[in-house]
């Protein structure tokens, strides 16, 4: 995953409401009328945070019957983690470095 690709995925997980959404999510597919029983969140704020989730790869959507629900794509998810380790370990390297100057000057 890319840092342009990051940048997006990162701003939708950064809103509380849409991360109460993938976590609810977590324990299953759900309509948006479904996760507005479960979260103190409209039917229709839920359905625009579903949008900004599905535009970034968080989630898809599944038609069944005459309702939608919406699912984690694991895998997105996934790729984020990897990426955000990765930057992780980048700055344990370079903090690293910075003591070891430190420490020996």
């Amino acid at each position: 995953m890319s840092d342009a690709t990051l940048v997006p995925v990162m701003a939708a997980l950064g809103d509380d409401t849409r991360w109460s959404i993938l976590t609810a999510l977590g324990d299953g597919d759900a309509s948006a009328s479904a996760l507005a029983e479960r979260l103190p969140v409209t039917r229709q704020a839920i359905a625009k945070h579903l949008a900004v989730l599905a535009e970034v790869g968080l989630v898809e959507t599944e038609r069944v019957g005459r309702e939608v629900r919406y699912r984690v794509v694991g895998a997105r998810l996934s790729a984020t983690a990897r990426r955000l380790d990765a930057v992780g370990a980048a700055w344990d390297r370079r903090l690293a470095a910075l003591k070891h100057v430190a420490e020996s000057l």
